[in-house]
């Protein structure tokens, strides 16, 4: 859909359509829609009506899969058990088992003895990795060959299992254990010889991961050598399924959504934003903020230990906020930069000490340029005594902003948190506090007191 608007004059024309029963008018009506498209429609329609429409379109299942999580429980809910059962059978392996986590154990035991007797066992089979895992993420919808096969017949063996297959276009190549021994492309097999033995033409160097891997980790694996699908094996190298490139998208958005909310010191969220509940909102946010209060005391404890200095150079005053502002500026600009690239693998824990001196060196720079102009201002609003101690501290608070931002992320990292939590609230608290500190000392030793 182009934008919310047409999907809601949709779903009030599709509504209205099917209370009357009309369903050919209903599927006439949205038949044109991309399946995602689709979806969104049918979001927006009541689950009974929805399920009354979505019944009767072909690719059903398909559209099924383009629905939200909560949409997806929802029309479980209110599919008669049959009909259910013949979507859930349809949609791809690892979809069907993300839905069967996401009903209640009552909806679990009403649906499994309905399923073919091969699905029950993938379901039960998939639903058993811990979350997070490959093994949690993968499908078991591939498509596998024989080494002693020819092109010939290892196409005519893809012809059979395209219709169940997530993708052919990497088929794996296993023995009679279902050990992996290699991978060939579609077009390596249409390009060559139908006489030519497949144990020939196959890639034996196969890049996979195995089920209790991080499924970020499986999901870097795929962005790195640019795969299609990834294949996933067991502790004794057997296949038992695959991930492909559209799951590890799903994985690099949610990640970047955690680290995302981690870095604005919320919680990992559940669900979409405006479903949230106010509960939910404030439990998420509630820590960060009650333990950044007690961090930004730390502030007010320097400010109370330099109280005659302030009272004898009010012009200090005036500076305060942009002084430490800058320094927690400076820390979170490092601070981002360095939790990206350790999200990403470009830089390791090794690599603290030259990006250490480097980070020094860049700062210096930064601090030496924003001095002088906060100098000038000085000279203007105070005297020459003033400007010193001005440019002195913006060059002190930045530097020291800025190395705190690029360690507390390999700090975090080597304690086993996740560096995210170096958030931008939490960078500005230690910034600000280390900030006061730095210019009410330099001003108390330049400036008279009383």
């Amino acid at each position: 859909m182009k934008n919310k608007d047409l999907a809601l004059t949709y779903a009030e024309k599709l509504s209205r359509a099917i209370e009357r029963q009309q369903y050919e008018e209903a599927i006439e009506e949205i038949q044109e829609l991309r399946p995602i498209d689709i979806a969104d429609v049918l979001a927006l329609i009541e689950p009974k009506l929805a399920w009354q429409l979505l019944a009767h379109l072909p690719n059903r299942s398909t559209i099924f899969a383009y629905l939200d999580a909560d949409s997806q429980v929802a029309l479980a809910y209110a599919f008669p058990r049959a009909i259910l059962a013949k979507i859930v059978g349809e949609m791809p392996s690892d979809e069907r088992t993300d839905l069967y986590k996401r009903l209640s154990q009552d909806q679990r035991d009403v649906l499994l003895p309905a399923l073919a007797q091969a699905k029950r066992e993938d379901i039960r089979r998939l639903s058993a990795y811990e979350e997070g895992t490959a093994g949690a993420l993968m499908s078991s919808d591939y498509a596998t060959l024989g080494a002693d096969m020819t092109v010939s017949e290892a196409l005519d063996a893809l012809r059979l299992e395209a219709p169940d297959a997530e993708t052919i276009y990497h088929a794996y190549v296993i023995d009679e254990a279902r050990k992996l021994l290699g991978v060939v492309s579609l077009r390596v097999l249409i390009l060559s010889s139908p006489e030519q033995m497949v144990h020939d033409i196959m890639v034996s160097s196969v890049i996979s991961c195995e089920v209790d891997d991080d499924q970020e980790d499986v999901a870097k694996m795929i962005a790195r050598y640019d795969l299609i699908s990834l294949p996933i094996t067991d502790a004794s190298g057997a296949l038992v399924g695959i991930v492909t490139h559209d799951d590890a998208m799903d994985v690099a958005s949610a990640e970047a959504t955690d680290d995302f909310h981690k870095s604005g010191g919320v919680s990992t969220m559940v669900g979409r934003l405006k479903d949230v509940s106010i509960t939910l909102l404030y439990r998420k946010r509630v820590f960060w903020l009650v333990f950044l209060v007690f961090g930004n005391l730390l502030s007010g404890l320097s400010i109370a230990n330099f109280e005659d200095v302030i009272a004898a150079n009010l012009v200090l005053v005036f500076f305060l906020p942009l002084l430490v502002d800058s320094g927690g500026n400076a820390g979170s600009q490092s601070a981002t930069l360095m939790v990206r690239a350790l999200a990403t693998g470009d830089v390791v824990m090794r690599d603290w000490f030259s990006l250490l001196g480097r980070e020094a060196l860049v700062a210096l720079l930064l601090g030496a340029t924003m001095a002088v102009a906060i100098a000038l201002i000085g000279y203007v609003r105070g005297d020459a005594v003033v400007s010193l101690v001005l440019a002195l501290s913006m060059l002190s608070v930045v530097m020291i902003g800025s190395v705190i931002g690029m360690s507390l992320p390999f700090v975090l990292n080597k304690l086993g948190f996740d560096p995210a939590t170096a958030s931008a609230p939490l960078i500005t608290s230690i910034s600000d506090a280390s900030g006061v500190l730095i210019y009410l000392f330099i001003a108390s030793r330049f400036l008279p007191i009383g």
